[in-house]
């Protein structure tokens, strides 16, 4: 007999009333999330303004529920190319303020816009004149009549059946944060490769490496020219081994390609001593040096004829490399 117990089955009924609980909860949350969009105006883009213009970083602090969202913000700004972190206020008032300089901005984000911890942080700010800007539901708070920007929280239920519990108001906050994020990546115009500077690990890390990372160039191409028989063209198949051939043309330019399902669709008694530009498919898929491993990952899955191997060309469609999706597979792409 197994050592561990077997799972706990609810009757029907209580898991259709969870299913229930899970369903007012996520429309109790949706509906604040769409109630904080119409509610947007210009303020939202006086806060990207203050935030845009420091030379600093954004120090985003929270107490309690807030407190786990402001750090979440201050990751998303920061992998999103602006310059952020968190500073818990409680630490704030005993020595963490000394990390909070001249050219820094304050985001603070306080649901009553009156958590006492958060005080020492709001005067900082204020003797050194360091933008701030708050998230709060309280227009009339203290936070907010500090801040020199602040986005309100509408008016929305906690999903939590007795009100208590920060749930719709915290997914605001977040929401609002990412917002911010996202804005101020836009008006960057910060790059997927940027981003990949901050993301070098794991498969998001992976799709956004580029081609020439993971080409095969020189020797290992499988190139010929077009008048060559298809029985050396064949062997050329086999020791390079990625499935196909390339075929340049006199000016060293890509104009087709031989695979296995061009062997196949051509084979007969004379398929050997046919030539190489009879069999080819012309003007092949391939791709530049300088895209992204996902973008190359596209080129060969998404279309009706997916393919395995791809020739990377430079500007004027001459191969400098080859790319097989056994390369993709093996960085973690797929």
């Amino acid at each position: 007999m197994s050592a561990l117990a077997a799972p706990t089955r609810l009757p029907v009924r209580e898991r259709d009333d969870d299913l229930i609980v899970a369903r007012a909860v996520l429309g109790t949350e949706a509906a604040g999330l769409n109630a904080l969009a119409a509610a947007l105006d210009a303020t939202f883009g006086g806060a990207v303004d203050r935030l845009a213009a420091i030379a600093g970083r954004v120090v985003v602090s929270g107490m309690g529920k807030s407190g786990h969202v402001a750090r979440k913000i201050a990751a998303t700004l920061a992998s999103t190319g602006t310059p952020a972190l968190f500073v818990h206020p409680a630490e704030a008032s005993h020595g963490d303020l000394g990390m909070i300089v001249p050219g820094d901005a304050v985001l603070a984000l306080s649901n009553s816009g009156e958590t006492a911890e958060l005080a020492d942080l709001v005067a900082h700010s204020r003797r050194f004149a360091l933008p701030l800007v708050a998230i709060t539901a309280r227009p009339d708070s203290a936070l907010a009549r500090a801040a020199d920007v602040a986005l309100l929280l509408p008016d929305a239920a906690e999903a939590c059946p007795m009100g208590l519990a920060p749930t719709t108001s915290t997914t605001m906050q977040m929401a609002l944060g990412d917002a911010l994020a996202v804005a101020l990546l836009t008006r960057r115009g910060f790059s997927a490769a940027e981003f990949r500077t901050f993301h070098p690990g794991g498969k998001l890390g992976s799709r956004l490496r580029h081609v020439r990372d993971l080409m095969h160039s020189g020797d290992a191409m499988p190139l010929t020219v077009g008048e060559t028989p298809m029985h050396e063209a064949l062997l050329l198949i086999t020791e390079k081994q990625f499935g196909c051939v390339g075929v340049v043309d006199a000016g060293g330019r890509l104009a087709g390609i031989v695979t296995d399902g061009d062997l196949r669709r051509a084979m007969g008694p004379d398929l050997l001593s046919r030539r190489v530009f009879e069999i080819m498919t012309q003007a092949p898929r391939s791709i530049g040096p300088d895209a992204l491993a996902a973008e190359a990952l596209h080129a060969m899955t998404a279309r009706q004829r997916r393919i395995t191997s791809l020739f990377v060309v430079d500007a004027d469609r001459r191969p400098v490399g080859i790319l097989h999706l056994h390369d993709l597979l093996r960085a973690g792409l797929a």
